[in-house]
């Protein structure tokens, strides 16, 4: 039995363990801020530190991983008060000759964190179409 106690021990002995900055780090996170939202100036510091390239890349990289579609471009981009806010072309279908493929225009809403929280098909059209009738 006592061969159990020591491997349990020796288990423990190989976690990794806290260092003192680390610790203080996670107890000031508690205290950074008294906003009423509840969000703390690390929180409201990191959102202003995501660069809008960054915020294109995730939105084009989890929306092909949700939908299993190649994000072709980005055709708008803007910042809103809960996040971001894009309009994404994908292609949709693949077809011969490439100008009948079909393409999708979706909206695409990130949160402040570059968090995926939303998209909606906005409209289908041919590659080879004008934009008389694409998306809204």
């Amino acid at each position: 039995m006592s061969n159990t106690r020591n491997t349990s021990e020796s288990q423990d002995s190989h976690k990794p363990q806290k260092t003192q900055e680390s610790r203080t780090e996670n107890d000031n996170s508690a205290t950074d801020g008294n906003a009423t939202d509840g969000g703390t100036d690390r929180d409201r510091a990191a959102e202003r530190r995501m660069s809008p390239v960054e915020v294109l890349r995730e939105a084009r990289a989890q929306l092909a991983e949700l939908t299993g579609m190649t994000v072709e471009s980005v055709t708008s981009f803007e910042r809103t008060e809960d996040g971001w806010s894009l309009e994404v072309e994908v292609l949709e279908l693949t077809r011969v000759p490439d100008t009948m493929s079909l393409m999708a225009s979706y909206l695409v809403e990130l949160d402040h964190e570059g968090l995926l929280t939303g998209y909606r098909r906005l409209g289908r059209y041919e590659r080879g179409r004008a934009d008389a009738h694409r998306g809204r």
